[in-house]
């Protein structure tokens, strides 16, 4: 369903110097275990107790980066974090990569990506870490081989950061197959999130640092899930930044009987129909913006009106809906007359350019794709998807052992494939954790949230995340704690190079007025 990973540390180009190698046959830094073998007396014979595998240390080098002319030196450190039951056994190991600029103690930030099954690697080298994947300035993807190159738009400038790979992905593992399912669910991945912050914050010192998290897709489902979980154990954030969200998940479920995601994913219909230019002429010469804005309007207004009426819609009400939708999505009246007036978004990924023999991406519907059967009613792959996937995997495949020092044979698990089943904890798989996040912000009223959404994003569309934002039912003295952005790209917009510079500028400021009170 959506996409995250990790980022920095070692020798490039004499920027980095190693302290140290992950074990495997090559010199590593000394660390205590985390047990050691014990003996019991039994019968008048000593017995030796089982010996758990001792902790791996994490490996620690020194970098530094120039950003709009200043240089930032700082410590990357790459390793796994031991996440245990209440008595103390080690239950899984999760990686993680930290960036902490040398000198006195900054904000925090904890950032992770989604899936459910996907690394934080999205976030990590394409909008915050030190580094960045090399994408066309449109965001589509270059010829390979791929580079990495230094980002001017780090967030280090801001806060330190720390980036999580949850169980099951990126070389983060259960410690036994069978725990696994304990992580593979929403509850099981919250705690465990939750518990590698709580390390983190003990074994780094951090306590007392202003702290934020950032998520996005399923990981804003996770971060606002965490906001309200962690707060009752103690640990309050300054702020939250979500990007690309999905909190309601009722909101994007084209189930049978829920009309709700046919009125939200219009306007999205709309911008990536103009963006194609699928629409009429006198729609094609208005800014995108102006189109959504009417597309806002007769969504929420007659088009709702309309799918509720269902078999009581009179002719000339269909008739007229049917013109409408057709104004607005460039699709054919009488495809959208045999849809029933319901178009999903298979189905309008498939059709809008079936006559050029092309469909549309799912994370950013401005990607083309070629598909074997055009007659079919659902796209053979997302072109969007398929455009990042090689450039991301290749790159910290790379990063992580040539610069990081990190050596491992286990696979990354990039996005997908590290996990099983997902146990949403529901009876209809509609969950919404905005009400923890609603909860965190009655408790914390100093809690800042900010919502960066992108117009060609068809996983989470951003009319689905504003109808959440309004449904909170949070007191209007909080809602001040809420800022909004839009970004004329899809679900990963930092991609695209303008919006990459937008939201490191839309975080900077978040961030500034998050710490000011």
């Amino acid at each position: 369903m959506f996409a995250s990973i990790l980022l920095f540390a070692l020798l490039f180009q004499g920027g980095g110097q190693r302290q140290g190698q992950f074990p495997g046959g090559q010199q590593q830094p000394t660390a205590t275990p985390a047990t050691t073998t014990q003996t019991t007396q039994q019968g008048g014979r000593p017995q030796a107790t089982a010996t758990p595998t001792p902790e791996e240390p994490p490996v620690v080098t020194k970098h530094s980066i120039t950003v709009g002319g200043q240089t930032i030196n700082y410590t990357a450190t790459a390793g796994m974090m031991p996440i245990k039951n209440r008595e103390g056994e080690v239950e899984a190991r999760m990686f993680f990569t930290s960036y902490v600029v040398d000198g006195p103690k900054r904000p925090l930030t904890f950032s992770f990506n989604g899936g459910p099954g996907s690394a934080s690697v999205w976030l990590h080298m394409g909008a915050i870490g030190p580094k960045r994947v090399k994408m066309n300035a449109d965001g589509t993807m270059p010829a390979p081989p791929y580079q990495l190159v230094d980002n001017e738009g780090t967030w280090l400038t801001k806060s330190d950061l720390v980036f999580i790979d949850p169980v099951g992905t990126g070389y983060s593992r259960a410690t036994r197959p069978e725990l696994a399912t304990k992580f593979f669910g929403l509850q099981g991945d919250i705690e465990s999130v939750g518990e590698f912050i709580r390390m983190y914050l003990t074994r780094y010192e951090r306590w007392t640092s202003p702290l934020f998290l950032a998520g996005e897709s399923y990981g804003t489902t996770r971060a606002s899930a965490l906001s309200g979980y962690l707060v009752d154990r103690g640990i309050a954030f300054n702020g939250i930044m979500l990007i690309s969200t999905i909190m309601n998940f009722e909101t994007t479920n084209f189930a049978p009987g829920n009309d709700i995601p046919y009125t939200l994913f219009l306007p999205s219909y709309a911008a990536t129909a103009w963006y194609h230019k699928k629409l009429a002429p006198d729609m094609q010469s208005k800014p995108v913006a102006k189109i959504v804005a009417e597309a806002e309007a007769f969504a929420s207004g007659e088009y709702a009106a309309v799918l509720e009426k269902g078999a009581r819609l009179t002719d000339k009400e269909r008739q007229d809906a049917i013109r409408q939708l057709a104004h607005f999505t460039g699709l054919d009246q009488k495809f959208l007359d045999y849809a029933n007036l319901r178009v999903n978004l298979n189905l309008f990924r498939k059709e809008l350019l079936r006559t050029e023999r092309r469909s549309i991406g799912r994370l950013d519907s401005r990607f083309k794709g070629y598909d074997s059967n055009l007659a079919s009613d659902s796209t053979d792959y997302d072109a969007s998807e398929s455009a990042i996937r090689p450039p991301y995997t290749t790159t910290f495949n790379n990063y992580v052992r040539s610069e990081l020092g990190y050596k491992t044979d286990l696979e990354y698990y990039i996005l997908g494939g590290g996990i099983g089943p997902w146990n949403w904890g529901t009876n209809n798989n509609y969950v919404d954790t905005s009400v923890a996040l609603r909860n965190a912000l009655a408790k914390n009223p100093y809690l800042k949230v900010f919502v960066a959404m992108g117009y060609y994003d068809m996983a989470t569309p951003y009319y689905a995340v504003e109808y959440t934002l309004n449904h909170i039912s949070i007191d209007p003295l909080l809602l001040k704690n809420f800022s909004t952005s839009y970004y004329e790209a899809g679900h990963m917009m930092y991609i695209d190079e303008k919006s990459l510079g937008k939201l490191h500028s839309d975080v900077d400021k978040f961030m500034q007025d998050s710490m000011n009170r």
